[in-house]
């Protein structure tokens, strides 16, 4: 594969749409409103969209350090899924019946995001092909298993998954070695930078106003101060900040930043298509410990994206998404090895950035109303739908409605904060270098999930 034609710029979702849109004007002067967001990111958008159509007399203002869609939600895979989080952890405050309500509607989120997006003429390469994830390994075949097992037991006859054999995959897709998959048909596609922009432009149309090129440096009960010095004040105020929260005064050990990049390839000729079949556009997963998750977008290119650098000491971020040339490389060996056809493509942009992790892996809701304050994040990547029905779920619980999203389990949940440097430094890490033997191990031929894996699980905290 020759060298890599541009590294950083954002993503090439915006690349692809033309580059990153005019910044709109920057917050100049103190100003009063009913709610502000900062964050406008899709959390913050939806949460804003949400306001916005159920009381639309409510001042609705959203701050940015950047611009709308800057952070995750410009540089993700594309992947419209739900997340498979602890049920350990939410079943301690909560019934296996709301937990299973909680999943139910994760997956019907892909198909209210299309919904909106159609009614606000958001065209953003939405294609419901459904997901596949793979497994070359036999440790990685008993996985797949046991998450088709608890899945259908968690939602009986309403979970839309299927084992497949590797004869029934290699029908829908050719990766190298796949012993096995699962389908699971709700997942979608998804343009993430056209949907990001579209959606701030329905946000704009329905009276709310977005300030980009605004830091805040303080959110405080009734009020945010911005760098510049000026002042939102608000009975209601939203962290929407996702991977960044650790940025701001007194939230530094709320989550964690994860690194997570991506390579874009050139175009894919007809010809080597054929060899890999991939006709549905499934989005594609593969099963071992380092992950890794692919799509195929609306011209044939392919998206491969994974951990490569997982955390920077002190919780520090990428430079506008410039990644490793060790990431890109490790990146490189996972396209050649699962989809080999691939290997003499170009590719045209390599890109970074960070997703949002809790202590306990978590996502979570939640709205303290005594102190006006609400925030919602901990994704761990899954964010592109989840954030969605955050949005939903903040927007009924800002506005005092008792509605089902508002007794889903990750609503309120208790927050446990991270450790302090170096402990979470060297933990992360840890848990990477375990992964990453875990799957040699694995890859050696061991039939079993790899003990080390186990073990890197309990020194963070992730089951």
């Amino acid at each position: 594969m020759s060298q890599v034609v541009k590294n950083g710029g954002v993503s090439f979702w915006w690349s692809d749409i033309g580059g990153v849109p005019s910044r709109r004007p920057a917050l100049d002067k103190d100003l009063q409103a009913d709610v502000c967001i900062v964050g406008a990111g899709f959390t913050g958008l939806w949460t804003a969209y949400y306001l916005a159509t159920l009381a639309p007399p409510l001042k609705i203002v959203v701050l940015d350090r950047e611009f709308a869609g800057f952070g995750a939600s410009g540089r993700n895979g594309g992947h419209m899924t739900g997340g498979e989080w602890s049920r350990r952890v939410y079943l301690k405050h909560a019934s296996p019946d709301r937990l299973a309500a909680m999943h139910r509607a994760l997956e019907r989120t892909p198909a209210e995001i299309e919904r909106l997006a159609a009614a606000e003429g958001i065209d953003a390469d939405f294609a419901d092909g459904g997901s596949l994830t793979v497994a070359t390994t036999p440790a990685q075949l008993q996985r797949l298993r046991a998450l088709v097992d608890a899945r259908r037991s968690r939602l009986g006859p309403d979970a839309d998954i299927a084992l497949l054999s590797a004869e029934e995959l290699r029908a829908r897709i050719r990766v190298a070695g796949a012993l096995g998959g699962v389908f699971s048909a709700y997942p979608g596609r998804v343009q993430p930078a056209k949907l990001v922009r579209g959606l701030a432009a329905a946000v704009e149309r329905k009276g709310v106003t977005i300030y980009e090129n605004t830091e805040v440096a303080e959110i405080r009960p009734k009020g945010v101060r911005a760098t510049s010095g000026c002042t939102v004040t608000a009975d209601v105020i939203v962290r929407a900040t996702e991977g960044f929260t650790p940025q701001l005064a007194g939230a530094h050990l709320d989550l964690i930043p994860l690194n997570s990049a991506m390579l874009m390839t050139e175009p894919v000729p007809a010809e080597i298509l054929a060899e890999i079949g991939w006709e549905g556009r499934e989005l594609l997963n593969e099963t071992s410990h380092l992950y890794s998750y692919w799509q195929r977008t609306r011209e044939d290119r392919i998206t491969v994206g994974g951990r490569g650098v997982p955390y920077r000491f002190g919780s520090r971020t990428d430079r506008n998404g410039a990644t490793q040339a060790r990431t890109i490389a490790q990146l490189l060996e996972m396209l050649r090895r699962l989809l080999p056809p691939l290997a003499g493509l170009r590719v045209d942009q390599a890109w970074c950035g960070v997703l949002g992790v809790s202590r306990d892996w978590c996502a979570r809701v939640s709205f303290d109303r005594r102190a006006g304050l609400a925030w919602a994040g901990g994704y761990v990547g899954t964010g592109v739908s989840a954030s969605n029905l955050a949005g939903r779920t903040l927007a009924d619980l800002i506005l005092g409605r008792k509605t089902e999203l508002t007794t889903f389990p990750w609503v309120d949940l208790p927050l446990r904060r991270w450790e302090p440097e170096p402990v979470r430094w060297l933990g992360i890490h840890a848990m990477y270098s375990l992964y990453k033997l875990a799957d040699r191990q694995e890859l050696g031929g061991s039939h079993g999930s790899s003990r080390l894996a186990d073990l890197a699980n309990r020194i963070t905290g992730r089951e």
